[in-house]
């Protein structure tokens, strides 16, 4: 889930930035926590975060025109960032998974 929802996050943003408009903190914020829930139904699926990019452009009102020009952009790219997207899920799950095992055996001792 972390890798889709740091490739919507951070896409959304450089979209927001590239036409100008302002982003606040506590909308970046929120932006985030949409992107970790929406990325909870993507992870499985190859590309699955192109899908909800025109979801979080709507959050900042960009129109669904140039949203989808971004994930055309994005497309292109994809071949290195779903290696990268995939990379970081499975790295986020190997660390949580040393983290479960040294406190059971934390518990165990």
């Amino acid at each position: 889930m972390a890798g889709a929802a740091v490739t919507i996050t951070v896409i959304t943003l450089s979209a927001a930035h590239s036409l100008g408009i302002e982003v606040g903190l506590g909308s970046a914020v929120f932006l985030s926590v949409v992107a970790s829930v929406c990325a909870a139904g993507t992870s499985g699926v190859p590309g699955g975060s192109l899908m909800l990019i025109p979801l979080a452009c709507g959050l900042f009102g960009i129109d669904q025109t140039t949203a989808m020009q971004v994930v055309a952009v994005d497309f292109i790219i994809s071949v290195l960032q779903d290696s990268c997207e995939t990379a970081l899920n499975s790295s986020s799950d190997v660390l949580f998974t040393i983290a479960g095992c040294r406190r059971a055996m934390k518990e165990n001792e």
